[in-house]
Parts: C-alpha cells; structure tokens; sequence
C-alpha cells in the first residue's frame, strides 16, 4: 500500500472484516464460555456476550440458527459456541456471530444461585401462604433503588401519570457492586419501619446476572421476607430472574410495570365512582316503581279489599265500644256522686255541731271533755259549750259527790 495512502473509516472496518472472514481459523471455530447480558430481540435476533475469567467477547445469533438453541439458555449458563468471528462494519465492533449452541455446564454464579434459591425455597421464603395482598389505593408508595438511575425515573413518570397526588417515599441505594445488598436490605428495613408506604418497589433496571447480583443476595431476601409492608419486585427485563422475585410478595417484568401494578389510574377510579353512583342511583329508582307498582296492584287486590272492609267493621265496633264505655263512666260517675252526697249529709247530722242545735251541750274541765257526772266534784270550774256560745259554770255538786 502506497506511504500516504488514506482510508475512509467504512473502508478500514471493510478491510479489516475481510481479513478475518479470510482467516482459516476464525472463519470456522468454536468457543467455550459463560453467557452474560442475554436479550433476545423483537426480531428473533439474540444478542449476549460470551466471557472467561479473562476476556468477553460480544455474540449474534441470527433468528434462523436462535430457533435451534436449547431450551432455557440464559444468564450464567456455560455453553460452546459455533461460528466465525467478523466486525461489524458500521460500529467497528468485533463480534461472533454464533451459528449453534450447546449447554457445557452452568456458570460459577448461575450455579451460587440455584444452591440459594433451593436453600431458601427449602426454609419456606417462597411460600404463597406468607406473601402479603398488594393495597389496592395506597396513601403512598415506597421505592428502593439507585437515586441516579433511569428505574426511578420511570416509576415516579408513571406514577404521576397514573395519579398525579400519589405520595412517593424514596429510599435510594446501591444497586450493584460490592455492599449493594446490604445497602438494599437497610433500605428496605427503613421504609419499612417508618410506617409510611403501604407497598415498597424494589428493583432496578435491565443488566447481566453480575449487575444483577445484589439482588441475588441472601441478606435481601432475608429483608424481604421479615418486611411487614408489602413488596413489589421489579428487577431487569422479563426474562430476568433473581432470588428476590420469589421471596416478594408481587414480581412485575420491569420497574415501569410495578408503578402500574401499585398505582390506580385516578381517572379510571373516578369514572368507576361516577358510573357506580349512576347505578346506584338507578337501582334505587327501578326499586322504588317495581314497590309502587306492586303496592297498586294490592290495593286493586280482592285481598287488600277483604282488609280494607274488616279493618271499617273493626273500626265501627271500637268506635261503639267506645261510646259505651264512656255512657258507662259518666252513669258510675253520677251513682258515686248520689251516694257521696247521701254519705255527706248522714256524717254532717252526726257532727257535734248539730247535737247542739237540738238542744245538748258538752261539758268541758279543763282541756277535757266530761261524758259522765262521776268526772265531775262540787267546786270544778267548767266550760259548757252550746251551740251559739260558750258559758263559764262552777259545779255545785258532782257525781263524786255522792261517794
């Protein structure tokens, strides 16, 4: 090549993949490593990378040769590869462009997270019968995830979409690295503790199963089981999984979804309101005529008649018995007051006052009355009481007197 010779760069990248599609070697070779970063494209496409304990390489694998794969290939699977390494012209990113797979073994980390998830599943952390019902209108939602990351963003703009006055309580952490675990698990023991949010999301977005680790980690899955708030898990993309998915009470594929699964649409609430208040109302209304209805129809009734003419006839005789009873009164009434009368005038001849009217009188010494001579002595003073007057003697002789 001449000295001073200029390539474009779409030229040099062309080059370049030439020369490695020309490669004996690299044009046919297999290769072994474990799978982190799995996404399987709308189109069938998948897109990973391939890694050792000492480099990753980026893979391909077109949908035609992705229909092929094994079942259940994911995140920390170990597996061989078969197909040519190239560059990808337009990036200038060295690829492999896989053309089968085969499953060697798991991965070191996928391998540390089936012993966990048996351990944990085997203690009863998994158990449907522990997992909590997610509130159907909470006064306020809590969220644990990184403060700086796109997660939390697309929570609180879907919340705010959805109910514009929901309160949002955020207690940020590391999501991934050394520590993240523990950050997560204190922060969902702070929420939780404060008594605040009626449901906790816990999650982070999409990563390969080393982003994803925190998640992963026994002392999470401790935090969510003891947490007494209900927990949502929202970690990656749907195809993810981690150990927190089974301890929380609600697994959603993303974080937008969890802000959807916790949060009401107030318009949606307010519409049901309205058409509940609507029906309410006209069942009310539909009851009120089907009773006015059935209670005309008794009243055109035979039966209703038959009530109507014995409650006139019931009413007639308590309108007689009525009468009766007070002719009865007023007759007793007057026989008490003859009798009364009768009474009055025997006791009023019988009092004292008209005894001495007929000519008597009483005799009185001192502050008593005398009924016999015997009471009296010659020399008494006494008091004779007529009956126009008093009169003042003194005894000559008594009863005693004669003794």
């Amino acid at each position: 090549m001449m000295e001073g010779y200029i390539l474009s760069v779409t030229q040099l990248n062309e080059y370049v993949n030439t020369l490695l599609r020309n490669d004996v070697l690299l044009g046919s070779v297999s290769i072994r490593g474990e799978i982190s970063g799995f996404k399987r494209h709308t189109s069938g496409h998948i897109y990973f990378s391939l890694k050792d304990e000492g480099a990753l390489v980026r893979c391909v694998m077109f949908r035609q040769n992705a229909m092929n794969m094994p079942e259940g290939i994911g995140d920390g699977m170990q597996v061989v590869l078969s197909g040519y390494a190239s560059i990808y012209t337009r990036d200038g990113q060295f690829q492999f462009y896989a053309k089968s797979m085969r499953r060697e073994g798991e991965g070191e980390l996928y391998r540390r997270f089936l012993m966990l998830k048996t351990r944990l599943e085997a203690q009863g952390l998994f158990d449907a019968a522990h997992k909590k019902p997610i509130p159907k209108l909470p006064k306020c939602i809590g969220v644990v995830t990184s403060k700086t990351g796109a997660a939390l963003q697309d929570i609180i703009n879907i919340t705010r979409r959805r109910f514009p006055m929901m309160n949002i309580l955020v207690a940020p952490a590391a999501v991934q690295g050394t520590g993240a675990g523990k950050e997560i698990a204190d922060a969902i023991r702070l929420l939780d503790g404060s008594g605040r949010a009626e449901v906790i999301i816990v999650g982070r977005g999409g990563g390969s199963i080393e982003e994803l680790w925190a998640f992963n980690e026994e002392v999470v899955a401790r935090a969510i089981y003891a947490c007494e708030t209900p927990v949502v898990s929202a970690v990656g993309h749907e195809t993810d999984f981690t150990i927190a998915d089974f301890v929380a009470d609600l697994r959603a594929p993303t974080p937008s979804a969890a802000a959807e699964l916790c949060v009401p649409e107030y318009e949606a609430l307010n519409d049901a309101l309205e058409y509940a208040k609507e029906r309410m109302n006209s069942l009310c209304v539909d009851r009120i005529a089907r009773e006015e209805k059935a209670i005309a129809a008794m009243e055109q009734g035979a039966a209703y008649g038959m009530c109507t003419h014995r409650i006139s006839m019931n009413m007639a005789r308590l309108s007689a018995l009525e009468t009766g009873l007070a002719a009865s009164v007023r007759q007793g009434m007057s026989e008490a007051e003859r009798k009364l009368s009768i009474n009055a005038a025997r006791l009023d001849s019988l009092a004292p006052a008209r005894t001495l009217e007929r000519g008597y009188a009483i005799i009185k010494k001192g502050k008593k009355y005398a009924s016999s001579a015997n009471e009296l002595a010659a020399g008494d003073n006494i008091e004779i009481l007529l009956s126009d007057g008093t009169a003042r003697a003194k005894v000559l002789a008594g009863g005693k007197d004669k003794e």
